[in-house]
């Protein structure tokens, strides 16, 4: 078996509790929808997304679709985008501020030191997954990861977007694990040929899968799949350059 070189973490239910996704991240977007769309419906990025929203939807008003699609809770490319700069005003005037759990943070800085790479697969957009660790609890933490990967690669449950992830990685897939707590990911993960283990969080209500390793944090994570063994090594040899 390959050694794992590399982890991929979900954001949902993994790094991040669910309600701030849910419960303060949606309703802020969703309250400054219309007054962003009118300030910024002229600018290129803007306007690139909704014209996406026009050939996805043609006819409908784009502010309507994109309500509607945030209320079904949609993985939509241009809903998920226009959320991001949404999202980036917010952090930027500091009304918003990074939810991860305290586990994380220690977990990814151990995991880098040891010479693994880190990747994020999301529902949302590359810009809310940088903005949410670069403007953290725990302070910026998007300079740990070395890529972001949102639906332009493809849905998270569809074994397909693990592969075309793999190749985005340039790594085979039996050398990265994937990290999440739905298991109909997990499953895709798996059916590309990643290793995986499931954050069970008892936080989270779920149920720990029978078909996926498991564990209730990052610490239970690194013990499950190896990992902690990587980080006590790169810790030595930290140590040891640290003294020469």
């Amino acid at each position: 078996m390959l050694a794992l070189v590399a982890v991929v973490t979900s954001i949902e239910g993994t790094t991040t509790p669910l309600s701030f996704i849910r419960d303060v991240l949606f309703p802020f977007a969703r309250e400054r929808f219309p007054a962003f769309l009118a300030a910024h419906a002229a600018d290129p990025a803007v306007a690139v997304q909704l014209a996406d929203v026009r050939r996805l939807v043609p006819g409908r008003d784009e502010l309507q679709t994109l309500l509607r699609w945030m209320d079904q809770d949609a993985k939509i490319t241009p809903l998920k985008a226009l959320q991001g700069m949404i999202w980036r005003e917010g952090y930027g005037e500091g009304e918003l501020v990074g939810a991860v759990y305290p586990d994380v943070p220690p977990a990814l800085r151990r995991w880098v030191a040891a010479g693994l790479r880190l990747y994020c697969f999301s529902h949302g957009s590359t810009e809310a997954q940088r903005l949410i660790f670069s403007h953290s609890s725990a302070g910026d933490l998007a300079g740990l990861f070395s890529g972001f990967f949102d639906t332009r690669v493809g849905s998270k449950r569809e074994p397909e977007s693990f592969s075309r992830l793999a190749i985005g990685m340039g790594r085979p897939p039996a050398e990265i694990v994937y990290l999440s707590y739905i298991e109909a990911e997990l499953d895709a993960a798996a059916a590309a040929g990643m290793r995986t283990c499931q954050l069970a969080r008892r936080r989270n209500g779920e149920r720990p899968s029978q078909r996926h390793p498991h564990a209730a944090d990052f610490a239970g994570v690194a013990a499950r799949m190896g990992l902690a063994g990587k980080a006590a090594a790169g810790a030595n040899r930290a140590a040891r350059i640290t003294e020469r």
